[in-house]
């Protein structure tokens, strides 16, 4: 015979099992799984202007009433956004050395490769080419001159840093670099170069692959240790 705690036991739904590599899921996939919503929900705000990252700003009183989350599902995707930012900000691993491009590429790539918009990460390096933090400096169309060097190289001021390492994807899947990333990496090594905070690379990750511009020697530096 059962006794009552047993009983309850059994009768409690399992949690549905979690999707075995998240690597592979879009950014609405993630936001619906965090939520506990809907995807076609959350793949709305996602391809809403300005965007799931400022939607989430906006707070849960606003997603609910704006969206149409559930009041718990809309707090539940502002915790996992805010929980993904404290977790950001937290030193990075000090294991991560980077002495080639493949230490950056292959270690972001399965974080990068199926963003559904552009992200533009700023990894800060000590004397030693060690990570000692990770900034994600933009989020959205990094076309034309929305790339500011000041933003870009303003923790690695702040932190001292011995140099930086640029980093962003294309969600069409091409890492190629365009005409822009050729622009934009010839900027932030001249500023660099005034700050004494060397551009080390800036690579482009895309849904199968990375591309170093460093390697095309784009970064008009050779210091890797």
């Amino acid at each position: 015979m059962l006794v009552n705690g047993d009983s309850q036991r059994q009768r409690r739904p399992r949690a549905p099992a979690l999707e075995p590599d998240l690597s592979r899921l879009g950014l609405a996939e993630l936001a619906a799984l965090a939520a506990g919503a809907d995807t076609a929900t959350c793949r709305a705000m996602v391809d809403a202007d300005p965007g799931l990252v400022r939607l989430v700003a906006t707070g849960p009183a606003a997603l609910a009433a704006e969206h149409g989350l559930p009041p718990l599902a809309a707090r539940r995707l502002v915790a996992a956004v805010a929980l993904a930012r404290l977790l950001a900000a937290l030193p990075a691993d000090p294991g991560w050395h980077v002495r080639s491009p493949a230490d950056v590429g292959e270690r972001l790539l399965p974080a990068m490769r199926h963003l559904e918009r552009e992200e533009l990460v700023v990894l800060l390096l000590n004397t030693k080419n060690v990570v000692t933090a990770r900034r994600t400096v933009y989020v959205g169309n990094l076309a034309g001159s929305s790339v500011r060097v000041g933003e870009v190289f303003r923790d690695a001021v702040r932190r001292q840093a011995a140099a930086v390492v640029v980093v962003h994807n294309h969600p069409s899947g091409d890492p190629t670099p365009s005409a822009d990333d050729l622009r934009i990496t010839a900027e932030l090594a001249d500023a660099g170069r005034l700050l004494d905070i060397e551009l080390l690379d800036h690579v482009v990750i895309g849904a199968e692959g990375w591309i170093s511009l460093r390697s095309l020697g784009a970064t008009g530096t050779a210091r890797v240790d």
